[in-house]
């Protein structure tokens, strides 16, 4: 039987397989946008997931340089963090925030703004100076680095997130709702074959009723005529009476003498 799958429950209308196939329509319509927007969205997770593997690997090789720089610092001048704390005013480094639009989501990139001049431009003035101005610009690119990927693996995770969801959608659209609305829609017009069929049959007995009805009327209106129309007997019958009582008019008895 069609429509046998889970379905609405609604009536059998006319207007409701119009609003069924509407919704369907827009379910279909739907599905095309999800998926395309899954497509593009899952296009751009991959090629984040390589420039991440690719900022990893660049972040351990910075950091690697960076901490033999910062050895040769120690080694060379010994500690100091309490100079670079003492004539550090301002932040050197500054993170800018902008947006990035990827079929609709909304995707956050950070950007380094680098401040001109340094605020410990006389540190190592008596010895190590070239290994510490070696060691702030290593740092100053594993800074960036940094940020670079704290860049991507944000937007790595938001479009898990968005994907995973986006992925659920399209599967129940294709899997729960279309279906429902397609047993729906076949619900619907078994139900509207059934009616008209029904109707059909009706209207086929009220006119065979008719033509029975208005038979039997003919038949009587003829049997109605048929009896009161006179035989030959009966106007003969008639004719001889006529003509006894014509007779009895025309004939004279004769007198009688007393």
């Amino acid at each position: 039987m069609s429509g046998t799958g889970a379905r609405e429950n609604v009536f059998a209308t006319r207007m409701s397989l119009a609003n069924t196939k509407q919704r369907l329509k827009g379910a279909q319509t739907g599905h095309s946008l999800l998926a395309k927007k899954r497509d593009a969205l899952t296009t751009r997770f991959r090629a984040i997931l390589r420039k991440v593997d690719e900022s990893k690997r660049k972040m351990g090789r910075v950091m690697q340089v960076a901490s033999f720089s910062m050895a040769e610092v120690t080694y060379t001048t010994g500690d100091i963090a309490y100079l670079v704390q003492e004539q550090a005013k301002l932040a050197t480094f500054r993170v800018k925030t902008k947006q990035e639009n990827v079929s609709g989501v909304v995707l956050p990139a950070f950007e380094v703004d680098r401040v001109s001049g340094s605020d410990f431009n006389l540190t190592g003035l008596g010895r190590g100076g070239q290994q510490i101005l070696k060691a702030k610009e290593v740092y100053a690119k594993a800074l960036e680095t940094l940020v670079e990927l704290a860049s991507l693996q944000t937007a790595f995770t938001i479009l898990d997130e968005v994907i995973r969801a986006t992925n659920r959608r399209v599967n129940a659209i294709e899997h729960v709702v279309i279906p429902r609305l397609d047993n729906t829609i076949k619900y619907i017009m078994s139900e509207l074959d059934e009616m008209d069929r029904e109707e059909f049959f009706r209207l086929k007995k009220v006119q065979a009723k008719k033509k029975r009805d208005t038979a039997a009327r003919a038949e009587e209106a003829e049997a109605k005529a048929q009896h009161e129309q006179p035989t030959l007997v009966d106007l003969a019958l008639d004719g001889d009476a006529e003509e006894a009582s014509a007779d009895l008019l025309r004939s004279k008895d004769e007198d009688v003498i007393f």
